[in-house]
């Protein structure tokens, strides 16, 4: 004869006594210390390789293209990257970088005629007036 089970009807609640360990029930700390570290064997990487099962072999399939293209794309655009700044870069420093030095080197040379013609007219020409168009003297001022 088949032993009875007790109906239970859909809104009533769930008793806790179907889910408890059946023996002894109290584990002393050593024990439960021993289970966390059978636990903790396993790695991420492996509980993860794990999961994959779960999931159908078409949709690992897709899962594993997408990865590869991926990683090929992005190999692709470091590549491309790479290349693309040392061209850039080279470039730069043969085209632009002497015509900077240039226009610096002239700069420096107007600034250095400037500095030789005030020299011998003295530090106050242009105040003095003793340059033509230059700005009139102050009055109060020697």
């Amino acid at each position: 004869m088949a032993a009875a089970t007790p109906a239970v009807s859909p809104g009533a609640p769930l008793s806790s006594d179907g889910f408890l360990p059946k023996g002894d029930a109290k584990k002393t700390e050593e024990e439960l210390e021993e289970d966390d570290d059978e636990e903790l064997d396993e790695t991420l990487a492996e509980r993860l390789w794990g999961l994959t099962e779960m999931f159908p072999e078409k949709v690992q399939s897709v899962a594993g293209a997408t990865f590869d293209l991926s990683f090929f794309v992005a190999q692709k655009m470091y590549r491309f990257s790479r290349a693309a700044l040392w061209i850039g870069t080279t470039s730069f420093m043969i085209l632009v970088l002497p015509v900077v030095f240039e226009t610096e080197k002239l700069q420096m040379e107007q600034q250095q005629q400037l500095q030789q013609q005030q020299i011998p007219l003295g530090p106050n020409t242009g105040l003095s007036g003793g340059m033509p168009g230059g700005l009139p003297s102050l009055p109060g001022k020697i």
